[in-house]
């Protein structure tokens, strides 16, 4: 699994009930902050997904965390300016932070699969369960109820080689029942 934080964004969100609008001369405002969301690319065989997550949600995750694995430095939480060379180190060190958790560790905790949205399969290496993520869950839930039918070794949409002796007539078949089913006979 590799994992990269490619980029940033600013989302505006409203404050809370409380303090969303002010009054001022008759006139209603609303009130708005900026927060910092962090655009997670994540490869697992060979497939990518982005995830986006806060800062508040890595910090979650590193609370959680701790109770598991040992876990790296995390970037400080308060930011003094929202300078792009600040929020740029900030980037780079959650990339780090997230890159460290998947070197240090043989199996990675199930929070952290969760954290970002990776399925879990608890045969698979990295992959065991230490924890959920919702404290509620229990570990019995976290398992697969079933076993996989069939397990492709590499990608069945993917045509044979060239260096085939046969034809995968399965694959043929298919693939030509789904994009060239005009052309066959009725």
């Amino acid at each position: 699994m590799e994992v990269f934080i490619p980029s940033f964004r600013y989302e505006e969100s409203e404050l809370e009930r409380g303090y969303t609008s002010a009054l001022s001369f008759g006139e209603i405002y609303h009130l708005y902050h900026l927060e910092i969301v962090f655009k997670i690319e994540v490869l697992t065989n060979g497939r990518k997904h982005f995830v986006e997550k806060r800062y508040s949600e890595f910090h979650a995750l590193h609370k959680k965390l701790k109770k598991f694995i040992r876990t790296p430095e995390i970037p400080s939480k308060h930011v003094r300016n929202w300078v792009p060379k600040v929020l740029e180190q900030r980037r780079q060190g959650l990339e780090v932070y997230l890159q460290s958790i998947i070197l240090d560790n043989e199996e990675l905790p199930k929070i952290f699969l969760d954290f970002l949205n990776v399925r879990h399969f608890p045969s698979l290496p990295k992959a065991e369960s230490c924890g959920s993520f919702e404290e509620t869950e229990s570990e019995e839930s976290s398992k697969l109820s079933h076993q996989p039918v069939l397990l492709f070794l590499r990608d069945p949409y993917v045509l044979p080689t060239a260096n085939d002796d046969f034809p995968n007539v399965v694959i043929e078949g298919v693939l030509r029942g789904l994009f060239y089913s005009h052309l066959q006979p009725r």
